[in-house]
């Protein structure tokens, strides 16, 4: 397997990609407790020198996704929960022919930026599903929330609550925009992206990949001062940026720690979604 030509990454990166993608949906030979191929073995696939490979192992090891045992070789490690990047785990989502990515948080910020690169390979053919489902689930900022809220006396603030619905509504609008766009120029047979709110506050985030990965994570308050409208306000709120999201992956069967755990976060989500979720801007 040659490295494409035209990725403008190091070697070490695209066989790192590689070989995450292969782990993350669990390819035969890269479920939990495989070993991987030696090392010249992977660079005769790849087309790479083994110093290469050392580094792309290396890189793979610093993410947690495979422990090497001396004597032995590597083997791909068990995940449950653990801190993660959600970047990767995205790109290796969109290999699959059909994506789906449910998403409930605050403004859906993280996750607009965290698109741009997998959506970027789907524009240049790199990456090629056929269809993409995203599904956005964010509070109603219309409504008085428990953030953000002024530091004195725990008030509301319109001003705040609009300021939160612009971030929500220029993130939201441009995951749509980017997404359903490649329907229209023909590069997924099919893409939607719909936006749903309630009224809660969004004291955690929770990411679900092709119904077959969880990340979850609380969102960190903090006390900020900000002008709004010339205007200064102290107040609590929530940073999604500081956020530490948690892995878990399903696993071979039902009855797996991960596998509980995604599903949980599935029927949560869909819950949601069909009973107290409705349709309106954020």
């Amino acid at each position: 397997m040659a490295l494409d030509p035209d990725d403008s990454r190091p070697p070490y990166q695209q066989v790192s990609s590689s070989l995450r993608a292969s782990i993350l949906t669990k390819k035969p030979g890269f479920e939990t407790g495989d070993k991987l191929p030696s090392g010249p073995e992977l660079a005769k696939h790849f087309g790479v020198a083994r110093g290469t490979v050392d580094k792309a192992l290396d890189l793979l090891r610093t993410e947690g996704l495979i422990v090497t045992r001396q004597g032995s070789g590597s083997f791909v490690r068990e995940r449950t929960s653990r801190p993660v990047g959600l970047r990767p785990h995205l790109e290796a989502a969109f290999e699959q022919q059909q994506v789906t990515l449910d998403f409930a948080g605050f403004s859906s910020e993280t996750l607009h930026n965290a698109l741009q690169e997998p959506l970027d390979k789907v524009r240049s053919g790199r990456l090629t599903p056929e269809s993409i489902t995203v599904r956005l689930l964010l509070p109603d900022t219309t409504e008085p929330m428990a953030v953000p809220v002024l530091v004195d006396g725990l008030k509301d603030e319109v001003a705040l609550r609009e300021r939160a619905r612009n971030i929500a509504l220029t993130n939201a609008g441009g995951i749509t925009h980017s997404v359903e766009v490649l329907a229209e120029l023909g590069l997924v047979q099919k893409a939607s992206v719909q936006v749903r709110v309630h009224r809660a506050s969004s004291l955690f985030k929770l990411y679900i990949l092709n119904r077959s990965e969880a990340f979850f994570g609380f969102y960190p308050l903090r006390e900020r001062t900000i002008a709004v409208d010339g205007v200064d306000h102290t107040f609590y709120d929530v940073t999604g940026k500081d956020t530490t999201l948690f892995h878990h992956a399903a696993g071979p069967d039902d009855a797996s720690l991960g596998s509980q755990y995604v599903q949980q976060a599935q029927m949560w989500f869909d819950s949601a979604w069909s009973t107290i979720a409705y349709e309106r801007q954020p």
